[in-house]
């Protein structure tokens, strides 16, 4: 049973927690900054993996891919044009119109990953997308596997040291039954502990073909094959490895590389933050907006639309800073995250020379060896067969030394050459991100500032009527007359009270002169003020 995944179903996209309006969305379609980067392994376009397709059998279930490799021919009224765009594209200049369509799964590649650490030690390979668990059929994960894998691929073929790797043109070309007969010959090789050209894997085979040399087999008899001898060869052999001139520049690339990775981890963890806090702004700017239209309806009138104008900016600000915030992701989050994994892969390549410089030093250490056994023998009265024996022996693993010693050497130079390349390759690219991060920054922020510009004229213009009855403006109001004691109309007052009929517990001063009534002021009834100027009340 086979599932089909739609190519067209992409990630899904932060933009979409928010709703955007027409002007932001041709916005966005028409800025070049938020749309996607053209990076230098698009130069091989030519090669794609599409298609994606869930095949469950039981309980075995996995994912194919279409790989198609399609190279242009050569036409020689474009050839001048095809070179000058793509100069390092040697395997488009070796393999033109040799078209190949194969399906691949996770697994291919992952052999295909391996194979090229084997046939090109020494080579920065690229890194390949990392396995996971769980989740790995939903549509999401799918495709963004297919365009991990795509990016690999691609970087493989116009890599300068990879492209013509044998593994590659297997993985390429090769049939169903032909791909598994490599993939089964690789295994085989590695179980044996190599490849059979002259090194020590192939010592086994070359003891059976010479005569005398089957009494001192050099293959071990446990399953793990030299691979295990020389695993553990290298704790015994950690503080006497062969040593050359270029060993002080290698130890040099490996701090420089050390200090690399622990900066850009910090870089990398300080990228993911922003782009964390342009999420958070954006929903925050939706719920502001939220917020202001609900309150612009309950208000209505005029009031209420000049709310949700404010709610609809906010909204148009919400959808800017999401398309912000994926666009710093695919602009800065992702290439540092990516640059990071190439950073690792020069590790690997270091390791991959050490692991030379192990292979070759035990086998000089057992050369060694196998010298003073047969000086022994030579002395020794009887032991002519033995000593024919450790003399074919012996050959046998100068023969393999001297193959380890070409390989330890290219490896070296190949080592120098890919970590030449990835410091200027980087530091271009490098250079790219950030330049492109600024201006990101630079043109999203205009675009809110002209946003909330236009949002004021609209805010200022016309009058808001809080009060419903007159349509007075602030200003009006503020200059409106206000009621006073002064300018109140005159109340009936009751008649005045004689004074023999007020109360006696009430206190009479004779030094205080009767005001009349029509003098009364008409708030006296509930304050009283006195006369500061009256005889005898100065204090």
């Amino acid at each position: 049973m086979a599932t089909t995944i739609d190519p067209a179903m992409n990630a899904s996209n932060p933009a979409a927690a928010s709703p955007a309006s027409p002007t932001v969305a041709s916005d966005a379609e028409s800025s070049p900054l938020l749309q996607r980067r053209r990076t230098p392994e698009d130069a091989a376009d030519y090669v794609t993996v599409s298609d994606p397709v869930i095949h469950a059998d039981g309980m075995n279930k996995y994912t194919s891919f279409r790989v198609d490799c399609r190279p242009p021919l050569n036409d020689p009224s474009t050839a001048s044009a095809t070179a000058a765009n793509n100069p390092v594209d040697v395997f488009l200049q070796n393999n033109p119109g040799q078209y190949s369509s194969v399906l691949r799964r996770y697994s291919d590649f992952l052999w295909l990953y391996e194979r090229l650490h084997k046939e090109k030690a020494g080579a920065i390979v690229p890194p390949l997308p990392d396995k996971q668990a769980v989740s790995r059929f939903s549509p999401e994960f799918v495709e963004d596997r297919r365009r991990a894998l795509e990016k690999f691929l691609r970087r493989v073929v116009l890599h300068p040291e990879l492209w013509a790797a044998e593994c590659l043109l297997t993985f390429l070309r090769a049939d169903d039954v032909g791909f598994q007969h490599a993939k089964n010959t690789s295994k085989m090789e590695d179980g044996n502990g190599g490849s059979n050209h002259g090194g020590v894997g192939g010592e086994s085979m070359m003891s059976g073909s010479l005569g005398g040399a089957g009494a001192f087999n050099l293959a071990p008899k446990n399953k793990a094959g030299i691979k295990k001898w020389f695993s553990e060869a290298k704790t015994t052999f950690s503080g006497d490895l062969v040593t050359s001139p270029d060993d002080d520049l290698f130890d040099e690339i490996e701090r420089y590389v050390e200090a690399l990775a622990i900066q850009m981890k910090r870089v990398s963890t300080q990228a993911s933050g922003l782009v964390r806090k342009s999420k958070e702004i954006a929903n925050g700017l939706f719920e502001f907006g939220l917020a202001f239209h609900q309150l612009g309806q309950s208000e209505g009138e005029e009031l209420g639309a000049k709310l949700q104008l404010v709610g609809g900016t906010a909204d148009r600000l919400s959808s800017m800073a999401a398309q912000q915030a994926e666009a710093e992701f695919r602009r800065l989050e992702e290439p540092f995250k990516d640059y990071i994994k190439i950073i690792f892969a020069v590790k690997l390549a270091l390791n991959r020379r050490q692991e030379k410089r192990v292979s070759y030093t035990a086998l000089l250490h057992e050369i060694q060896t196998r010298e003073i056994n047969l000086n022994r023998l030579r002395m020794t009265p009887g032991g002519e067969a033995k000593a024919y024996s450790t003399e074919m022996s012996l050959q046998r693993y100068q023969a393999a030394a001297n193959v380890a010693q070409e390989e330890y050497a290219e490896c070296s130079q190949r080592v120098l050459r890919e970590v030449d390349r990835f410091k200027r390759e980087k530091a271009e690219e490098m250079k790219l991100v950030v330049l492109e991060f600024i201006k990101l920054e630079i043109e999203v922020n205009r675009s809110m500032e002209r946003a909330w510009g236009e949002l004021v004229p609209k805010l200022e213009e016309g009058s808001i009527d809080v009060g419903g009855g007159g349509g007075m403006n602030a200003g009006q109001q503020q200059h409106a007359p206000q009621p006073t004691v002064v300018n109140m109309p005159p109340t009936q007052l009751p008649p005045p009270v004689p004074s023999s009929a007020m109360p006696a517990s009430q206190p009479m001063y004779s030094n205080v002169p009767a005001v009349p009534v029509s003098a009364v002021d008409p708030m006296s009834s509930s304050i009283q003020y006195r006369d500061n100027n009256l005889p005898g009340m100065g204090l």
